[in-house]
């Protein structure tokens, strides 16, 4: 760990192979008229709104029917009358 820093510290002569592991990697900004890019920020990538009205109860009820269905459905395969 320590020898990396220092061969990293150390003064190189200008190579192909050493501008290629030095270049700098830049962002650019999203071209926004291309169909693959898309808005970026918090809660641009959810498929649904969280700023309506009832967001929160019907997150709830989706987590609960969502971990709730095998159970009910281990249930009702259980105490069914077989055929």
């Amino acid at each position: 760990m320590i020898a990396r820093t220092a061969l990293r510290a150390a003064p190189r002569t200008t190579t192909i192979a050493s501008l290629v592991a030095r270049r700098g990697f830049q962002s650019t900004r999203a071209q926004l008229s291309s169909p693959y890019h898309y808005p970026e920020g918090p809660l641009s990538n959810v498929p649904f709104n969280t700023k309506t009205r009832f967001f929160g109860l019907r997150y709830w009820l989706f987590c609960i029917v969502g971990f709730g269905a095998p159970f009910g459905i281990a249930a009702w395969q259980t105490y069914r009358p077989r055929s």
